[in-house]
């Protein structure tokens, strides 16, 4: 039997080593460095609260994405605590700020971050190279109901990417 110290050693070097995946879940879902910040905290609150729960029957970094986004996509539900990114300039800087991006993908994260939560979500774990099965476990959805969605997600942000170029 694990230590409660022992415990929240392992969980924080497992956020530590995810983390990629709560900074792209905030980026997108967040209109501000204040709101990233607060969403991420509640990420890693959730998280916490829920480790005792995981089993490992899917990698951790499923489990995890599966616990951000829908942290992010409650936290955009309630008034006034998060609004779904908007204001593309905002993001833009963040991501400049925070990784060397390239002029391609700056207009895909303007893009992506004018898709509804769900579409949002899915493109995300599509673009972390996760299965459609895992997408599917991860959202909740049918693997046909994932293939579906991304041949329409990818139509929406070819429009959108050609309209911000």
């Amino acid at each position: 039997m694990q230590s409660a110290k022992d415990i929240e050693k392992e969980f924080i070097a497992k956020i530590e080593k995810h983390q990629g995946i709560l900074h792209k879940v905030c980026f997108v879902y967040a209109k501000d460095a204040a709101d990233r910040k607060d969403l991420y905290q509640e990420m890693v609150l959730q998280l916490w609260k829920s480790y005792p729960n995981f089993r490992g029957n899917a990698a951790f970094s499923t489990w995890m994405y599966r616990v951000a986004l829908n942290t992010a996509i409650t936290q955009t539900k309630r008034p006034k605590l998060l609004t779904v990114n908007t204001e593309i300039p905002s993001l833009l800087d963040d991501v400049e700020a925070t990784m060397d991006a390239s002029e391609d993908v700056k207009i895909l994260y303007r893009a992506i971050s004018q898709l509804n939560k769900i579409e949002k979500a899915i493109i995300l774990l599509w673009l972390d190279e996760k299965s459609y099965e895992e997408i599917a476990e991860t959202i909740g959805i049918s693997v046909k109901n994932v293939s579906v969605k991304l041949v329409r997600i990818k139509t929406k942000l070819a429009d959108l990417i050609q309209k911000l170029q």
